[in-house]
């Protein structure tokens, strides 16, 4: 099992950034990929960005230029540092791991932490 919690979250207006942090723990040998996935209310959850333990990312076509997705493999850590926010940023955002980097196949969760970002 993987254990991630992330923190970092927090209340910011138009324009501002954060930056979020996620902690794993557990069995992270079988880890290859990590993520970052958000989910607005009454909205499915979807991903943000991804990225391979080689460091090659991907991200969803709303955040490119603006997000920037990073992990420190020393220390079981992941990433994700917002510019430019906007409102409709704002949701629930979570962590996420697995051995691939398909979108649908992340298998280790976080509980989240939130992100609203005001006008």
């Amino acid at each position: 099992q993987v254990q991630l919690a992330e923190s970092g979250g927090g209340s910011v207006q138009a324009g501002g950034s954060l930056r979020l942090s996620c902690a794993a723990s557990g069995y992270t040998y079988n880890v290859n990929c990590m993520a970052w996935f958000r989910q607005a209310p009454g909205k499915e959850r979807e991903g943000v960005a991804n990225i391979d333990s080689f460091g090659n990312t991907v991200y969803a076509e709303s955040v490119k230029g603006r997000f920037t997705i990073s992990r420190d493999n020393a220390k079981n850590a992941l990433y994700l540092q917002m510019n430019g926010l906007k409102p409709e940023d704002t949701g629930m955002y979570f962590c996420a791991a697995g051995r691939g980097c398909n979108w649908y196949a992340f298998s280790y969760w976080g509980q989240g932490t939130q992100v609203t970002v005001s006008s």
